[in-house]
């Protein structure tokens, strides 16, 4: 953002303005960063970048809320998970754990195969 910032916020585009929120966010150094969607609309390289930057504000301490359509993606970063249907939540644990339920496995990250918008190709 550094080479933008003389342009208008409104005029930068998504990614960019997704990483202007989380940085005005950190400018109070919070403890505790609520995040909803920070990946959505976003080109896949995007993703992965907000990702990276989610993981190393969460290794340096900030503990992070992440609301999350991109399952796959949030896993990789979580601690901790609640799946929530209809406002309800209807599991919660540890990320390795959602790979022992099958139903859940298929449903919120389809087969093992797939790849998740960010996600390169496995070699």
């Amino acid at each position: 953002l550094k080479q933008r910032r003389d342009q208008l916020a409104g005029t930068l585009s998504g990614g960019e303005q997704q990483m202007l929120a989380i940085g005005r966010a950190l400018m109070a150094r919070p403890r505790i960063l609520l995040m909803d969607e920070p990946s959505l609309g976003l080109a896949p390289l995007i993703v992965k970048e907000i990702f990276r930057i989610i993981e190393g504000l969460n290794q340096a301490g900030v503990t992070i809320f992440l609301v999350e359509q991109n399952a796959r993606m949030a896993l990789r970063v979580a601690h901790h998970f609640y799946l929530l249907e209809q406002g309800r939540i209807t599991f919660s644990g540890l990320p390795g754990e959602l790979e022992e339920e099958e139903v859940i496995h298929r449903a919120y990250l389809g087969t093992k195969h797939e790849r998740a918008p960010g996600e390169g190709r496995k070699r």
